[in-house]
């Protein structure tokens, strides 16, 4: 899992994802029992999460999503993600205090003006191809 972020996201998406992904990896241990990994429907968020991610249109001054002025998740995906973040938030601070830390303070910064164009994580990556 790890192997396949790093080839489509870095940076700040990156920890953007690992902060995600670890909070999924807590709705799902403790409403789906999986012990190593995710279920089939929590890899999925985590995968559509990921895409959006790299696809965003600020790129690596990307704001958390609650601050954001652009909402690109479909409405079920976000519901989904609205329930994991609201059980798995609390718990972040025992089980990673360091993603949950970068988190909140990640979220105190004001979101950016939306840009032009050509500045998602997707788009330079395919450039630099």
């Amino acid at each position: 899992m790890q192997k396949q972020l790093d080839e489509i996201l870095s940076g700040e998406l990156l920890k953007e994802h690992k902060t995600v992904h670890a909070m999924i990896k807590i709705y799902c241990a403790k409403h789906h029992q999986t012990v190593h990994g995710l279920c089939g429907e929590c890899s999925e968020l985590s995968n559509y999460a990921k895409t959006k991610l790299d696809r965003c249109v600020f790129g690596q001054n990307k704001p958390t999503c609650n601050r954001c002025p652009v909402h690109c998740y479909r409405p079920e995906q976000k519901e989904q993600m609205k329930t994991v973040m609201r059980f798995s938030g609390p718990r972040m601070l025992l089980k990673h205090p360091l993603l949950a830390i970068r988190h909140l303070r990640h979220e105190k910064k004001p979101a950016p003006e939306v840009p032009k164009q050509n500045v998602s994580n997707r788009h330079l990556r395919k450039q630099a191809k």
